[in-house]
């Protein structure tokens, strides 16, 4: 039962986290008919499976379903996907299911940063949240030293013999730290002479943008990781050849690095449902979703796994469908979330751009329902978007404490409207109780059997009609403007025989188009590709549509100034 403070809120999470009363990992193992020998415990609450277990897991039938959570166009309070992930979860283990929960690992960057944890919140959240929020078992880390040590045999070659001939300016292969940390965006390396070799300009990412990160998560096992590993363009020669990994003779090393991270974390969600928490990359640059490996044993192992895509459905979604279901499970239903506060901001949108806003009802709470009204075409683009797709689609809203009757009725009814299935989420203060209503939606959705997967595109089409594709049906565009970078790029691409990849579009999460201001649902515009680089590893290529930073910087007041640690080690703050 939860629990609320005086005031009817909802404790903070750490809180709620060090109250609650967690099984014995064997327990949460055996539901899902693992036993002891499965696990490699790793502390208390925490297990890696063992490639024994994997191996014969993946031997049996996949009769699961899979839940994929995804959300319109979110604004910086969040949408609260994986509080919704986490609480579904729960919520069809309370109706007798065996479900199961896959999420990413969180990044010590925002845990430290704006965002704080990433471990859901409230009563929906997974335990132990604090270890998963902090070094949990070192699958971030690993990442990080792999990344490094390639860059290191990079700067090594130069600096001996440099057999490859490796061009000082073509070296796309940077460093990586885990910390939000501006002043590493663009660095110098080799400085204080020859012993220290050959200064060249260089930069940091964070480990979460790492193409290491993404091949961990579409990898299914060690050969295929390795042979993912050779393929990553780290840099060109002076003749303009690709030098990839393989031609560093590092597999091996950065192999023997991941291994054990390939192999999925089991822990368990505040009321004991079991949950895997299991990689972390980017929802621009890369995939935005655990790994595919999780996806497949959660499949085996529950009759229901959810799992959630990073920022819109236009982003985490759309390379769900066109990228993670092309290597791994495909989703077999998808819950968007949408908040009162996205709608609010869209539907403000909209209404300027229409010039209706003065047309609304004088009275302030009418008006206020209007613009939630107007809000819901945004909402109307993502679901639209998933229908044609073939995916059956609930959408829940995430009710918030300042949220009115009105308001979320308002939303209720739109839906109903366009018949489509809706629920009220109130997970985050209610935990499995407060997402029944959402997972009865989901299981009428899964028992009707109308999924039929489609693409966006066919991986054989030229890169630009792949962009085209996404462009003019998930965001959109009237049509896609290449500048002459990326038509040299592409051109580059295809003569790398890479064209037959598929397509991961970096865009601004906040809008449908490639303006974050631009809100609601844009119309005529265009979307400028100005940029495309190869992920050879990880099996796509990426295009970019703006500034992508992948080194974030901390905030004025970071959430690491509200962390603290007791004298019996117990961390406080950590939310």
């Amino acid at each position: 039962m939860t629990q609320t403070n005086s005031d009817g809120a909802v404790p903070p999470d750490s809180e709620i986290a060090r109250n609650a009363s967690r099984h014995p990992i064997e327990d949460i193992a055996d539901e899902m008919g693992l036993d002891e020998t499965d696990l490699d415990r790793r502390g208390d609450g925490v297990a890696k499976l063992t490639w024994e277990a994997i191996r014969r897991q993946r031997n049996e039938p996949a009769d699961g379903t899979l839940v994929l959570v995804t959300a319109m166009t979110p604004t910086q309070r969040g949408a609260g996907k994986t509080v919704t992930t986490i609480g579904l979860g729960q919520a069809l283990a309370r109706q007798g299911e065996s479900s199961v929960v896959a999420i990413r690992e969180p990044s010590q960057g925002p845990v430290f940063g704006i965002k704080g944890g990433a471990a859901g919140g409230g009563y929906s959240q997974v335990l132990p949240m604090e270890e998963i929020n902090l070094h949990f078992t070192g699958d971030i880390h690993a990442v990080t030293a792999a990344h490094n040590l390639v860059a290191a045999m990079i700067d090594a070659e130069r600096t001996h013999d440099d057999e490859l001939g490796i061009e000082p300016d073509s070296v796309v292969w940077n460093r990586a730290l885990d910390v939000n940390d501006r002043a590493l965006r663009e660095i110098v390396v080799g400085l204080g002479g020859k012993v220290n070799g050959p200064p060249r300009e260089d930069s940091f990412l964070i480990s979460a943008a790492s193409e290491l990160m993404a091949v961990l998560c579409l990898a299914t096992d060690i050969p295929d990781l390795e042979d993912r590993i050779a393929r990553i363009l780290v840099a060109y020669d002076t003749d303009g050849e690709p030098i990839t990994i393989a031609d560093l003779d590092c597999v091996g090393a950065v192999t023997a690095l991941l291994k054990d991270a390939l192999r999925p974390n089991l822990v368990q969600t505040l009321e004991g449902t079991p949950a895997f928490v299991h990689g972390g990359p980017f929802a621009n640059i890369a995939t935005g979703t655990n790994s595919i490996l999780a996806n497949q044993l959660g499949l085996r192992l529950g009759d229901y796994l959810v799992t959630e895509a990073g920022f819109g459905a236009d982003l985490g979604a759309e390379k769900f469908v066109n990228i993670v279901a092309r290597n791994g499970p495909a989703p077999d239903v998808a819950v968007v979330v949408a908040t009162v506060d996205a709608l609010v901001k869209h539907g403000e949108a909209m209404l300027e751009r229409q010039q209706r806003i003065q047309q609304a009802d004088d009275d302030a709470g009418e008006n206020h329902v209007a613009v939630v009204r107007a809000g819901c075409e945004n909402l109307d683009h993502h679901v639209d978007n998933l229908r044609a797709m073939g995916l059956p689609v609930i959408v829940a809203v995430n009710r918030f404490p300042d949220d009115t009757d009105e308001e979320v009725r308002a939303v209720l009814e739109h839906c109903d409207q366009r018949d489509v299935p809706a629920a009220v989420s109130t997970v985050h203060r209610d935990g499995g109780a407060g997402g029944l209503e959402l997972a009865e939606r989901v299981r009428d959705a899964a028992e009707s059997g109308v999924t039929s997967l489609r693409h966006s595109y066919d991986p054989s089409m030229p890169i630009d009609e792949k962009i085209r594709a996404i462009a003019t049906q998930v965001y959109g565009a009237d049509d896609v403007e290449f500048t002459p970078q990326a038509r040299d790029d592409i051109e580059t691409l295809t003569a790398l025989g890479l064209d037959d990849l598929s397509v991961c579009l970096s865009k601004t999460p906040a809008s449908l188009s490639d303006d974050p201001d631009e809100a609601g649902v844009p119309f005529g515009w265009e979307l400028t590709v100005r940029e495309l680089y190869p992920s050879a590893g990880a099996g796509f290529v990426v295009a970019l549509t703006g500034d992508v930073l992948t080194m974030p910087g901390l905030p004025a007041d970071p959430a690491a100034t509200d962390i603290e640690v007791d004298d019996d080690g117990t961390v406080r703050g950590l939310e």
